[in-house]
């Protein structure tokens, strides 16, 4: 199967659906496990919780002593000393509300960056046929928007409504002890406030996952337009592009503004809750002055408090609706870390794996009887390949698109092990060894290049350890590409930009050419691209071709028949089947598949 077609799989696959809602706790799990290098500064946020529990009760006693014992009775000559007391109550609540906030504001902005450090190693560490069927605006999302959704609120948010939480029942506890029955008419509401925000909270987390969703295959599509502007441009296709983005745009609209409508509904029916409230208190708390049962002062107090008790009801679920976007952003982060990840052995050796001496050196491989389907449901790809690659060996792989080509090398690169039958390298099977050490002996060559906004040497080396300088000057003396590169204003310090578009396509596939042979791999796995450039390169690349071809092992992709008959054996595929094999002579002597590929060139292709 080519790349394109791969790649057009992915494209096609069903949009992503709504994830079922999962049990919060599972998902706060997660991010509290990156709290936990940090908790001196989530300790001191906890250790002043007390402290806005006793001011948070200290102000209204302190109002209702003051009306009582110094206002009414006309007590005057010692009033300063409540008022500055009270001040001083207000000053110290303000200095500990700041400092709890600065620390869980400074915990969680550490948590997201390790967050963030960890979630870009694994998506670094992800096998390469996850991204073959995962859009990359999906992932994205992921690591941009979805981690700013739980940096915005979810740390300081969680913990917050824990504080309120306490204050709350403090408060309630507190008016339980100056008067129980107007204590008792404030908890018949509990009920109601318990109904609306449970009901509205699950239909809040609904929607914000939705949204979040849409959001991802919207990123999706953008990142997907923008990579293929220029085809977009060529081909006078902005108006549908645009019309397709305004879909995932309207849709996304949709869905916040639903959350939003049940975002602003919890807050208003709490907000008419606490006015109901308020109104019977007044109602009920007048007769008892009048009847001398609670005095004015305690009534003013009660008053109060409960405007205390309902703001951070009220506070509640604001941060309600911002902790179930975190969850929802988290909720698909936990998808990052469910992916497996590619085996890593790097620090292993070689003994572990039985390896003993065989794998010192590239001496075969062998395909024997290898079936491979890229779905357990999915047709068969290969069907019962068998080949044999020595050292020196020039193997050239021939057929239509979609014939096998390229699954043959995703097998031997170990994008995919799910193979059936056996491949041997030196007599080891591929599955048993380690991807890492398999990708010392194969460097592989792709039609489709990436450059970096590096330089040259950057994107010729990549910054692997075992590669230096010299290695980077001479991959690319092998390969002629420093023909070019000497001509360059730094030399090998040319800063390419924009995926190498200020250089030719031929020069970056120069570059791809010398950056595939820079680790000293003994094979080397050919997807040739020679189209759509200038005459000129094209000569260079022909010539780094005939140069591996004269003295790497060699499994190509052939495109050009002048590649093909420098094979010493030409497997023709069609269907995932070897349908003819032979060196040129020998099969255009049979007049069969390949004989009728030659003549038409571009079936070639």
């Amino acid at each position: 199967m080519s790349n394109s077609t791969t790649q057009t799989q992915a494209r096609t696959a069903p949009q992503e659906q709504p994830t079922p809602v999962r049990f919060d706790w599972l998902l706060i799990k997660r991010f509290i496990s990156f709290l936990r290098p940090y908790l001196r500064e989530v300790s001191l946020g906890i250790a002043l919780i007390p402290f806005s529990v006793l001011f948070s009760v200290l102000y209204p006693w302190m109002i209702m002593r003051i009306i009582d014992e110094q206002l009414i009775p006309g007590r005057f000559e010692g009033l300063w000393l409540w008022v500055s007391a009270l001040l001083g109550i207000l000053l110290a609540n303000y200095i500990a509300d700041a400092i709890y906030n600065y620390s869980l504001q400074k915990a969680a902005q550490k948590a997201i960056l390790d967050l963030r450090r960890v979630m870009f190693s694994r998506v670094l560490n992800f096998p390469r046929s996850y991204f073959d069927k995962t859009p990359m605006g999906v992932t994205l999302t992921r690591l941009t928007s979805d981690l700013e959704a739980i940096n915005d609120s979810f740390a300081q948010g969680f913990l917050s409504m824990i504080r309120d939480l306490l204050i709350t029942l403090a408060l309630l506890i507190f008016l339980a002890t100056i008067s129980w029955r107007l204590t008792l008419v404030l908890l018949l509401i509990g009920p109601l406030i318990y109904f609306i925000t449970e009901k509205l909270r699950g239909l809040m987390r609904i929607s914000f996952l939705k949204s979040r969703q849409v959001l991802s295959q919207g990123t999706g599509y953008l990142q997907e337009s923008l990579n293929g502007i220029k085809t977009v441009q060529l081909y006078n296709a902005e108006a549908e592009v645009q019309k397709n983005y305004q879909q995932y745009t309207r849709s996304f609209h949709k869905a916040q503004s639903r959350s939003n409508f049940y975002d602003s509904a919890l807050y208003s029916l709490i907000e008419g809750v606490t006015t109901v409230s308020l109104g019977l208190i007044i109602w009920y708390g007048s007769g008892e002055v009048l009847t001398a049962t609670i005095s004015v002062g305690v009534l003013i107090g009660f008053i109060n408090t409960l405007d205390k008790i309902f703001v951070p009801i009220r506070d509640f679920t604001s941060q309600l609706a911002s902790i179930q976007r975190a969850l929802a952003a988290l909720q698909h982060i936990e998808e990052i870390f469910e992916q497996p990840l590619e085996e890593q052995h790097q620090d292993e050796t070689d003994s572990q794996y039985g390896l003993d001496q065989r794998l010192e050196s590239f001496e075969s491989l062998v395909f024997d009887n290898v079936c491979f389907r890229y779905t357990a449901d999915g047709p068969q790809v290969l069907k019962g390949i068998s080949f044999t690659l020595h050292e020196g060996d020039k193997i050239a792989l021939v057929g239509k698109t979609g014939s096998g080509k390229s699954t043959i090398l995703r097998l031997l690169t170990k994008t995919y092990d799910n193979y059936q039958g056996s491949i041997t390298l030196n007599g080891v099977e591929l599955s048993s060894i380690p991807k890492n050490y398999v990708r010392r002996f194969f460097s592989l060559m792709q039609q489709d290049i990436f450059l970096f906004n590096k330089s040259i040497a950057f994107n010729i080396g990549l910054g692997r350890d075992n590669i230096n300088q010299r290695d980077i000057v001479d991959a690319a003396n092998y390969v002629y590409a420093n023909e070019f590169i000497d001509q360059l204003p730094g030399g090998y310090q040319f800063q390419c930009r924009d995926n190498g578009g200020n250089l030719s396509v031929g020069q970056g596939q120069l570059i791809a050419f010398a950056r595939a042979l820079a680790g000293g791999s003994e094979v080397v796995m050919l997807d040739e691209a020679t189209s759509s450039v200038d005459s000129v390169t094209e000569k260079l690349i022909q010539r780094a071709i005939d140069h591996v071809f004269m003295e790497k092992t060699v499994i190509a992709i052939a495109h050009r028949l002048s590649t093909i008959r420098h094979s010493d054996q030409i497997l023709v595929l069609s269907d995932g089947i070897i349908r003819e094999r032979g060196n040129h002579d020998s099969l255009m002597v049979l007049e069969g598949l390949y004989a009728n590929l030659v003549e038409d060139k571009n079936e070639i292709d």
